[in-house]
């Protein structure tokens, strides 16, 4: 998967998510993306991430295809390690990263931008946590930063989508008319906070991290066990066939399909 990455005079690093057709990431995928995110704490010409899709969307979820067809639990481990890696990477980054969030935000999409800072998405953009349809349990500790504990079960419980619109009231994403406004305001707001002292900026992002103690790290484990569990049984290995078969993908009818 290519990452674009794009480093402005004002210490704006632009990274860019771009695999075609949907943005589904793969194990080598999450792993890169994390060891980009990670590499931010030792650059100190880094003052702002700005993390975005290319194309159709945002991020369409994890590649479902690519965990069915590796052998025995590896794709299911893989995509359990490298979506851990992932959103502690974005969630513990000495900077501020701002989530571009357009039109759709899938899965582990929707994991990706709870754990970034900020959230800018067109009011229209569908988020859905598809984690029950695809067999699995965790992202309930990412998405939690998104939308109150209610509506967060409902969100997961029934893997229907949320309206960018609906988490603006909640306050935890600012939303823009239409998705050509989302990468214009994400880059307006970086700029706003790369114009600051940049020492500053890095302590108070971990001062707000300490007080909200959200320790994404060993509770998405604690999640995630209960996938692993259901791999074993069998119960989500079926549950990914009949997702990728179709069946249970009314969602997506809004380009989400990996």
């Amino acid at each position: 998967m290519p990452i674009h990455q794009k480093l402005s005079a004002d210490g704006v690093l632009e990274l860019v998510i771009d695999a075609p057709p949907v943005n589904a990431l793969g194990i080598e995928d999450l792993a890169k993306l994390a060891a980009v995110v990670e590499s931010v704490d030792d650059r100190p010409d880094v003052r702002v991430v700005i993390l975005r899709g290319e194309g159709r969307g945002f991020i369409g979820g994890g590649d479902v295809k690519e965990v069915q067809r590796l052998p025995g639990f590896e794709g299911i481990l893989g995509q359990v390690t490298g979506s851990t890696a992932l959103t502690v990477g974005l969630h513990d980054c000495a900077v501020p990263v701002i989530a571009a969030v357009h039109r759709y935000c899938i899965g582990l999409g929707v994991l990706v931008a709870g754990a970034s800072d900020i959230v800018v998405a067109d009011e229209a953009c569908t988020f859905v946590l598809a984690e029950v349809d695809n067999g699995a349990t965790g992202g309930a500790v990412q998405a939690m930063g998104l939308m109150p504990d209610k509506r967060l079960r409902q969100a997961m419980l029934t893997c229907e989508p949320v309206l960018g619109r609906e988490l603006a009231s909640y306050g935890t994403v600012v939303a823009v008319p239409d998705e050509g406004s989302v990468p214009k305001e994400a880059r307006r707001l970086a700029g706003v906070i790369a114009a600051k002292r940049p020492s500053v900026v890095r302590a108070a992002k971990k001062a707000i991290n300490g007080s909200a103690r959200r320790d994404i790290g060993p509770l998405y484990r604690q999640e995630t066990a209960l996938t692993l569990e259901l791999n074993m049984r069998g119960d989500a290995t079926e549950a990914r066939e009949t997702f990728v078969s179709g069946e249970r993908r009314g969602y997506l009818s809004r380009d989400t399909s990996s």
